[in-house]
């Protein structure tokens, strides 16, 4: 029964928020609590859905804050020259605008750390896709498949927990995986290329600075408007201020990587930091965190909604009564195909339910089964984070809100348009999986 109602909720979530019948923030929270309710669960709902607010919150207040450092930091110009350099060698080409949003995503997904990864991207890539007219649900898609692969790293937080879980090393679950890896970031270039050149044959390649027809015929009122806006822009530039301005940023990334602080903490720090340095006048102070405030809500609410989500699924145990279901329906006599059923099961599994319960819970299950097949552990270990580029389209995946939220795009529609793309990946990924002998069939 409960795993039934954990299948129906997800099912009418899904249908809900890709049909825009309702927002995903919305559905995060309605949605739950009507199937707690009509599952009975009527005492100790509140409780659940504070659990999983309290869960969310670290999360939650780092992307406040690290929206606003960012912001600041695109505000003062830090990342100016990044974008007319990129500008200079992609000189208006879509094709190599999506090939560098790969490259560029992949590079900087190597701390395995989502919200950096879409922070930077959206930031360096964002005035080029809006400047070229680009489908900015690509650029969504191109991130999204980057940080699903490079999210396999030891350091980015599934690998860690399957080796913790099933007291495994790093050599013998990540290391066969760098070669499969590879393969998920070939198949990003793939999708990059026939995005590029779908984008290149709708747009054609542009001269990027030639004024256009909508330039040539602007009114007076329209001149005047993008001269006041470009004014208001270069008035709150610092470029004497970028080496500061970086040298804060490489130390704010680097203390991350290295776990100096809880990341909440850092960007507030930093986001101090550079608020004083660049711009010291109170008024103008104001003035910024007002500008991203309405960048900063409509992410951080989806983020505590998402909360609500998982702590009723949690509290509930409706996800255990999920797991308990899909782990009960694979025939015995398939037992020496388990990494390839762990592969293709993880899809669900890690799209439906959190990391924690799934590389803590059920997989250690999975590989006491495998142990009786004589199959060894750390193939179970490599098939069950297969599924990243998935797992990263999850609603239960916070830094996805990031992304559509810096974005500008409907969270739904990017569902429906980056969800065959990240279901790509990961089959692409298994099967190079199987030809490499990573996994065994």
């Amino acid at each position: 029964m409960l795993a039934v109602l954990g299948y129906s909720m997800i099912v009418v979530f899904m249908a809900l928020i890709m049909t825009k019948r309702m927002s995903a923030l919305l559905a995060l929270i309605i949605v739950p609590i009507a199937f707690a309710l009509i599952g009975g669960f009527y005492l100790g709902i509140g409780e659940m859905m504070l659990d999983g607010i309290s869960q969310v919150a670290p999360t939650g207040v780092m992307l406040v804050f690290a929206i606003l450092f960012f912001g600041i930091m695109i505000d003062a110009g830090l990342f100016d020259p990044i974008v007319n350099l990129i500008l200079r060698v992609v000189k208006g080409d879509p094709l190599k605008i999506a090939i560098g949003t790969v490259c560029l995503a992949s590079l900087v997904a190597l701390d395995g750390d989502g919200t950096t990864t879409f922070i930077i991207t959206v930031t360096a890539m964002l005035p080029l896709y809006k400047k070229l007219k680009m489908n900015l649900y690509m650029l969504a898609t191109l991130a999204l498949l980057s940080i699903g692969v490079m999210n396999m790293t030891p350091w980015g937080g599934p690998t860690t927990r399957v080796i913790s879980s099933l007291q495994l090393t790093t050599e013998e679950v990540f290391l066969p995986l760098i070669p499969v890896m590879a393969f998920g970031i070939v198949f990003a270039l793939l999708v990059a290329i026939y995005f590029g050149l779908k984008e290149r044959k709708r747009l054609g390649i542009q001269q990027i600075g030639e004024p256009t027809a909508v330039d040539i015929h602007a009114s007076e009122s329209q001149v005047a408007a993008a001269v006041a806006s470009e004014n208001e822009l270069k008035s709150l530039q610092r470029p004497r201020l970028i080496w500061v301005n970086a040298f804060l940023t490489v130390a704010l990334l680097v203390a991350l990587v290295a776990g100096v602080l809880p990341l909440p903490v850092l960007f507030m720090i930093a986001f101090a930091i550079a608020t004083m340095i660049n711009y010291p006048n109170l008024t103008e102070q104001k003035e910024r965190i007002v500008a991203h405030a309405g960048n900063v809500l409509s992410v951080v609410a989806l983020v505590f909604a998402s909360g609500i989500f998982t702590g009723i699924m949690n509290g509930t145990e409706m996800v255990d009564a999920m797991a308990t279901s899909l782990v009960n329906i694979i025939p015995e006599e398939l037992g020496t195909q388990l990494p390839l059923i762990t592969a293709l099961t993880s899809i669900p599994f890690t799209y439906f339910i959190a990391n924690d319960p799934y590389y803590f819970g059920i997989v250690p299950i999975i590989a006491e089964t495998a142990n009786n097949y004589q199959i060894p552990i750390a193939e179970i270990a490599r098939a069950s984070v297969l599924s990243q580029p998935t797992h990263v389209l999850s609603p239960l995946y916070a830094a996805g809100y990031l992304l559509v939220g810096m974005l500008g795009i409907d969270y739904g529609q990017n569902q429906r348009f980056a969800l065959k793309w990240g279901l790509g990946s990961t089959l692409f990924m298994v099967l190079a999986a199987i030809l490499l002998g990573v996994i065994s069939i």
